[in-house]
């Protein structure tokens, strides 16, 4: 099977192509870094031709929703209107868990990406949406946004976080199956609480910024509720647990 990845040169993206590649599959890897710009346009119609699956992994580099939502709409647009005229039978798109319940009680990012999700959905194109929780390879990223001066405030919230290579492998899956038009969860075997996860990294890097869990503190611009970032029953979930993969 032909499949491009959309964002394939990045943390996800890379693992998916990798997998895909493992498994015998003739993997385009499409991003900025090999010439291809989903936002723009560039190089995507090369990209696609043959192509039967198109997993999209990218993401905008920004959380304000007007810069968000222009990335995520357009890129999408792109790659729906591309794919129907190379005939690409599935289109696969990562999302988040909890985007839309963020979206509607907070908007930002979470609009954004519950746009993206709607475009697919109305396309009229076969799909499936992925919505995984954060990957472990986040956590850093997560303290980095919630440090003021040496303390790390995060939400009183849940989380169930899943190493990249298992929702790597758990894309792969997919995209080499048969479109569900619906969208499935994926997360890690174990809940945390946000404070919990942090705090147990950075103890681990010798970090000595001071974790606090702060019930006014917000989670990229949104405030949580606590189970908010939790996935729904009947979730498939990746077997490596974080404790492992700090090893």
């Amino acid at each position: 099977m032909r499949v491009a990845v959309i964002g394939g040169t990045g943390l996800i993206g890379a693992k998916v192509a990798a997998v895909l590649a493992a498994q015998g599959h003739d993997v385009v890897v499409a991003s900025r870094a090999t010439g291809v710009n989903s936002y723009t346009g560039e190089g995507l119609a090369e990209a696609v031709d043959g192509v039967e699956t198109i997993v999209d992994v990218s993401n905008s580099g920004y959380y304000d929703e007007r810069a968000a939502m222009e990335f995520f709409y357009g890129s999408t647009l792109n790659l729906l209107t591309h794919g129907a005229a190379a005939g690409v039978r599935h289109h696969v798109a990562l999302s988040v868990v909890g985007t839309d319940r963020l979206a509607a009680s907070e908007g930002g990012y979470f609009a954004a990406k519950a746009a993206q999700e709607k475009l697919i959905r109305q396309s009229g194109r076969p799909f499936t949406i992925v919505h995984s929780t954060q990957f472990f390879e986040f956590v850093k990223s997560i303290a980095e946004a919630a440090t003021v001066g040496h303390r790390v405030r995060l939400a009183q919230a849940r989380i169930q976080p899943v190493a990249g290579d298992d929702i790597a492998g758990f894309l792969a899956g997919v995209a080499t199956s048969r479109p569900r038009d619906a969208m499935v969860e994926f997360a890690g075997p174990d809940q945390f609480r946000l404070d919990e996860l942090v705090r147990t990294q950075l103890r681990l890097r010798d970090d000595p910024r001071e974790v606090v869990a702060d019930p006014l503190a917000r989670y990229f611009g949104s405030a949580l509720a606590e189970d908010e970032l939790l996935p729904a029953a009947g979730v498939t979930l990746g077997s490596t647990h974080f404790s492992d993969w700090l090893r």
